[in-house]
């Protein structure tokens, strides 16, 4: 009788524990070879280590640098929770260490105890974690299946994982794609759907990277053309090739694909001919240098006007920002090209940075980057009335509540319906909301208060000066719910960090009063002082200055005058205490309503509370 691969691994285990050897006839060999790697790493099956977590901050560092990547594979990873059936299954997207960036859980799997492990940020790799899905294809970088007791570490037997690895443009291993489920709900295909779902991700990568390219697609069969297993051969304006992905080399097996050599080296059409006959049609005929015939067809020629007139039109493009974000310093322009391919995307973006370094001007490029013709949205979480602020979001039906406006109200959620969606103070929201907030990120349904579900279309955009992993501790902010709103999160430096204050002075001043400019010598005055206000102090400094002198140059003088004006004013004052002072005067101007005090000066409700419970300010 021939024995399942269960009981083959049972006994492997059997064996290992009694003499301490590892049979080779009873694992596949690469389970086999995994567990020698183990033995050899000091590894006791017997004996697991805990499971090691990232800490928030090099969690957040991780996903900044796997932007593009997780992008889509989240996107993969939804459409794998829709394809994988029955229950007890995750999905999982790691880094190229095994580090798990996102996980997306069937409900009856985030009940059971293996999903305490198996959550963003444990470490999966072979030394950590014995063999496993995402561990073993870290090292072998191809798709492997480890089921039940193949796991080195009987402790995770009860688990069957089909894990892909991804691999980026350039042929290095860009992220792992796993789907783990329990034994019992172990189904054959499941790994030819991850398989599958790496592969688009990868041609993503492809594409993204060579979005400024011709980019030719090309199959010996035409009804295959736009399926995984078509080639993709990326060139540059002459035809000198650039990259190839795996399907191309496949199909052009034993012809010079690589980057460096031509069209020519490849083909028998001329390049010329080729791009020609593309503008006139969407699909040719192309033969390569053995006499093997395909249909291709080009997906966007991004060429420049010499070639555009023998090129296809190109397929359309979000259309450029018009809200201006100073980006001179390379930091800053880093993180305003992560944040345009998130928009572009529909990805959740996540700012964070001090009040006033501009993280509502950031959210506004985003939406103008992301070509969405929908509103900007802004809710200020900090401002809204506890009480009333689901209703705010999700909107209400008539007669829902006392107070309720006559006809109800569809809500901003609603009102930013195929535009943009952006939560100032997210840290302010209201623990009970969050989890409201949450389920509206699992399907993008919104359901109103006494009316009837209906689905929204928005990109949304969060910021926050606050602590989220503090806040987590004290059980403030939601996990899951971070792990939603930050596939891309940025942190914006303070003023005084960047390296293009010039630029964004004169930015500034060009909005405030565009007939007026700063001599260097202003410039550089401004530059040297602390700015705790950051871009928001500095804008309220640049508008005293167009007040207090009609002149068009503002020079070295009046920069001083102006500056040395405000730092007598508040020399007695420590910075603590001016800040308490602004606050209780803005709360006196508004007739004492924390919410709108809040919300005139950009902090949370919490900041306002805060201050009020030290007492009246100080005599100085």
């Amino acid at each position: 009788m021939q024995l399942s691969v269960a009981e083959r691994a049972s006994q492997a285990h059997a064996i290992l524990r009694q003499r301490g050897t590892l049979p080779n006839n009873l694992l596949a060999v690469d389970i086999y070879d995994s567990w020698l790697r183990c033995v050899a790493l000091g590894l006791d099956a017997s004996r697991p280590p805990p499971i090691d977590f990232a800490s928030p901050g090099s969690l957040r560092s991780e996903h900044e640098q796997h932007v593009l990547v997780r992008g889509l594979a989240l996107a993969e990873m939804q459409t794998l929770h829709q394809q994988i059936a029955g229950s007890n299954f995750l999905i999982a997207f790691a880094t190229p260490e095994g580090l798990l960036l996102d996980v997306v859980a069937d409900k009856s799997f985030s009940d059971t105890p293996d999903a305490k492990n198996i959550r963003p940020g444990s470490l999966w790799s072979e030394q950590h974690c014995g063999t496993n899905g995402v561990g073993t294809v870290a090292f072998l970088k191809r798709p492997v299946v480890v089921h039940g007791s193949e796991h080195f570490f009987p402790r995770f037997s009860a688990l069957t994982c089909a894990a892909s690895p991804i691999f980026a443009p350039d042929g290095s291993l860009a992220g792992i794609l796993d789907a783990s489920s329990d034994c019992v709900s172990r189904q054959t295909h499941t790994a030819a759907l991850v398989a599958m779902a790496a592969t688009q991700i990868e041609n993503g990568l492809f594409r993204e990277r060579h979005r400024r390219d011709i980019l030719i697609a090309f199959h010996n069969r035409g009804e295959f053309l736009h399926t995984l297993s078509a080639g993709l051969i990326a060139v540059d304006e002459t035809g000198g090739v650039l990259a190839a992905n795996q399907a191309a080399r496949l199909h052009l097996h034993g012809l010079p694909t690589s980057p460096g050599r031509s069209f020519g080296d490849i083909f028998r059409t001329k390049f010329s001919a080729f791009m020609d006959e593309g503008r006139r049609h969407e699909r040719q005929r192309l033969q390569d240098g053995v006499g093997s015939n395909f249909v291709a067809t080009i997906e966007h020629p991004h060429v420049s006007p010499m070639l555009r007139a023998v090129a296809m039109p190109a397929v359309a493009k979000p259309k450029s920002p018009t809200t201006e974000f100073v980006s001179l310093d390379p930091h800053i322009a880093r993180i305003v090209r992560q944040t345009e391919t998130a928009a572009q995307r529909k990805m959740p973006i996540l700012i964070r940075g001090e009040t006033g370094t501009g993280k509502e001007q950031l959210a506004r490029h985003a939406h103008e980057a992301s070509g969405r013709s929908g509103a900007f949205v802004p809710v200020n979480c900090a401002a809204l009335p506890e009480s009333l602020i689901e209703a705010e979001l999700f909107g209400y039906s008539e007669g829902a509540f006392t107070g309720a406006r006559k006809g109800g109200s569809q809500g901003l959620v609603k009102e930013a319906d195929g535009g943009t969606l952006f939560l100032d103070e997210i840290g302010d929201m209201p623990v009970t909301l969050q989890a409201v907030l949450l389920r509206f990120l699992d399907d993008w349904t919104v359901r109103p208060i006494g009316g009837s579900k209906r689905q929204a279309d928005v990109l949304l955009v969060s910021a926050t000066n606050a602590d989220l992993s503090d806040s987590i501790a004290k059980g403030r902010f939601r996990s899951d719910l971070l792990f939603r709103l930050n596939t891309l999160e940025v942190t914006l430096p303070p003023l005084a960090e960047r390296s293009d204050f010039d630029a964004i002075a004169r930015h500034l001043l060009a909005a405030i009063d565009a007939r007026r400019r700063l001599t260097p010598a202003a410039i550089d005055h401004l530059a040297k002082c602390a700015w705790p206000g950051n871009i928001r102090e500095l804008r309220n400094t640049l508008s005293r200055l167009t007040l207090r002198t009609d002149a068009p140059v503002i020079d070295y003088p009046d920069v001083a005058d102006i500056v040395h004006h405000d730092v007598d004013r508040m020399r007695n004052s420590t910075l603590h205490e001016q800040h308490r002072a602004r606050v209780l005067t803005t709360y006196g101007d508004t007739g004492n309503n924390v919410s709108e005090t809040a919300r005139r000066l950009g902090v949370s409700r919490n900041t306002i509370y805060r201050v009020l419970s030290e007492g009246p300010a100080r005599a100085k």
